[in-house]
């Protein structure tokens, strides 16, 4: 069994690190800091620590003006409100003058659970992937959002990084390499790819286990970063396995499914299946139970996969 780790709980422990080795590095959390674990850095760091309050438009800009002054803020908050609430905020101060703003959103999905519908955000990697200059990161596991964090920190230029509330297994190693832009392939297969991100990657893994029991042979091909596309990894895959799925927890408008349909459509038609929320709003509910519910599990996965190898050669 792989270790579990909240992807949150990861972004905290890397935070406070970063802090450490980078005094210009300040953080803003909207009243939810032991939640979105920014808590850590602000006992370590208290004077470089802004709690907002409810006020995640102002934070934003906040945040904009702090990196004009040449801090690197973070700004954390649930996904719903950094993108929802403070969406002007993020396009007009933060990405349309290409601030050095990190946005790192957590209980992004609808593993957020009993909340319900009105905090599940379905539609954020959709949105922020439709905002010029911003890099959109969905990291699959606690080691990796270590990675994805360090890497933000780095780059010059607005980042959105969407991490979960629950504890999911680790499917990347110490040496598996990170890098903005690039995906990484964590199983070989021939007859199709599955396509992921976040934690629908450890899916698409399990799912590529019962495939292989079928004698069907699944590649799984992660992309933590969703924006920009890694287009070279895709048209490796849809040329040498001709036939792809994708897998998200999020609406299957405009997030990983539709940025790889897109792709593909133009540089390599290849039979495909979006798998992910279908056009529909959150439910109360436990995480794994909501994640049957709206047909996530690895068994929904294994059907996609027959149906994409099946039309192929069609």
């Amino acid at each position: 069994m792989s270790t579990m780790i909240a992807t949150r709980d990861a972004y905290g422990q890397t935070l406070a690190e970063l802090g450490e080795e980078n005094k210009n590095i300040v953080v803003l959390d909207a009243d939810l800091s032991g939640s979105t674990k920014t808590s850590i850095f602000a006992k370590k760091f208290p004077e470089r620590f802004f709690n907002m309050g409810i006020a995640e438009a102002n934070m934003v800009g906040t945040a904009a003006g702090l990196a004009a002054a040449g801090k690197i803020p973070f700004v954390s908050t649930f996904a719903i409100f950094a993108v929802g609430r403070a969406w002007e905020q993020v396009r007009q101060s933060a990405a349309y003058p290409k601030a050095n703003v990190k946005i790192v959103a957590t209980h992004g999905g609808v593993t957020v659970g009993e909340d319900g519908g009105s905090h599940q955000s379905v539609e954020d990697i959709a949105i922020m992937r439709a905002v010029p200059n911003m890099t959109v990161i969905v990291p699959a596991d606690g080691p990796e959002t270590a990675k994805a964090i360090r890497a933000a920190a780095a780059y010059k230029g607005p980042v959105y990084v969407r991490l979960g509330r629950n504890k999911v297994p680790t499917v990347t190693a110490e040496e598996t390499p990170f890098e903005i832009g690039k995906g990484v392939q964590l199983a070989d297969g021939t007859d199709l790819t599955f396509v992921t991100t976040g934690l629908m990657t450890a899916q698409a893994l399990a799912a590529a286990e019962t495939l292989k029991g079928e004698g069907i042979s699944a590649r799984v091909v992660h992309l933590a970063t969703v924006k920009p596309l890694d287009g070279d990894i895709l048209l490796k895959a849809a040329r040498e396995t001709g036939a792809i799925v994708t897998a998200e927890e999020h609406s299957i408008v405009g997030g990983l499914g539709g940025a790889v349909a897109e792709f593909l459509g133009e540089n390599s038609p290849v039979p495909l299946k979006r798998v992910g929320v279908n056009d529909r709003f959150g439910t109360s509910g436990k995480a794994e139970e909501l994640l049957k519910y709206f047909g996530l599990m690895p068994a929904d996965l294994v059907e996609a996969a027959r149906g994409v190898v099946a039309r192929k050669g069609k």
